[in-house]
């Protein structure tokens, strides 16, 4: 798939923040105009309160479907762009654009981690994530402290405290919770 929204995007820690997967088939043809829609819905949602970001994913292979993402701070705000007259308007004004939604998923928290692109299924059950979860933190703690406590030792705490905070939220968010996750994937997707 194709990125078109390049922008750097955090993944959300489970803190109550909410994205949402559109699927939606395309009729041949009609592509062009569907983009220019979807830019358009998903620039509006961005200027609302507490929207966090959102993507755009073009077609894996021709005919496929598109995926439009967006990210919200929590479930508050989800809500406010789904009850809004300016998402209203731009489903009133999708005529003669050729496309329909063929899936749709709420992801809360954690759940993105373990969600897999242009799938229906639902995330694992909160106990393998949270398993997953530990399996990925502890070799990133014990080597975070192992290498970095030793230059850190001196730091005032709330420094110290950040500093992990920081290079141990990066590598599990783009390390250790992609390989866990697909590691773990036949033991996370059993019984769904």
């Amino acid at each position: 798939m194709a990125i078109t929204d390049t922008s750097e995007q955090t993944v959300p820690a489970d803190n109550g923040e909410v994205s949402l997967l559109i699927a939606r088939q395309v009729d041949a043809g009609h592509e062009e105009n569907f983009e220019a829609w979807a830019h358009g819905i998903l620039e509006t949602a961005s200027a609302f309160p507490d929207h966090l970001g959102y993507g755009l994913f073009r077609p894996a292979v021709p005919g496929g479907p598109w995926f439009l993402v967006h990210r919200f701070r929590n479930q508050a705000a989800f809500q406010r762009w789904q009850d809004s007259a300016e998402r209203a308007a731009w489903f009133s004004n999708c005529l003669g654009h050729h496309h329909t939604e063929i899936a749709r998923r709420e992801l809360h928290g954690m759940e993105t981690w373990f969600a897999k692109p242009g799938t229906a299924r639902p995330a694992p059950p909160r106990w393998k994530m949270a398993v997953s979860s530990g399996l990925a933190i502890f070799p990133i703690s014990l080597a975070g402290n192992a290498l970095l406590g030793p230059y850190l030792v001196n730091l005032h705490f709330v420094l110290r405290t950040a500093a992990f905070a920081v290079v141990f939220s990066t590598l599990m968010t783009y390390v250790a919770m992609p390989a866990v996750s697909r590691l773990l994937r036949p033991w996370l997707t059993r019984g769904q």
